[in-house]
């Protein structure tokens, strides 16, 4: 029988060490989070859970980068 997964995708957490951030994936073997300022990072979840704790904050919204159209490079001239 499968073990329920600590935390659900998209929990808020808080580690000690690099602060808020948003659960990506959790199972009994690995938990991998998105930290808000140093990424994703993946920890085994036996070993990180004593450091977690859960946060009440809002998910932060993703920011998109607007993709722009690189213009179509000027016809070299002929030399």
């Amino acid at each position: 029988m499968a073990n329920k997964p600590a935390f659900a995708q998209g929990a808020q957490v808080e580690h000690g060490k690099f602060g808020l951030g948003s659960v990506m994936s959790c199972n009994e073997d690995y938990i991998v989070i998105k930290f808000d300022d140093h990424g994703e990072k993946k920890f085994v979840t036996s070993i990180v859970l004593p450091s977690l704790k859960k946060s009440d904050r809002q998910p932060p919204v993703e920011k998109r980068r607007a993709a722009r159209k690189k213009a179509a490079p000027a016809a070299a001239s002929g030399a």
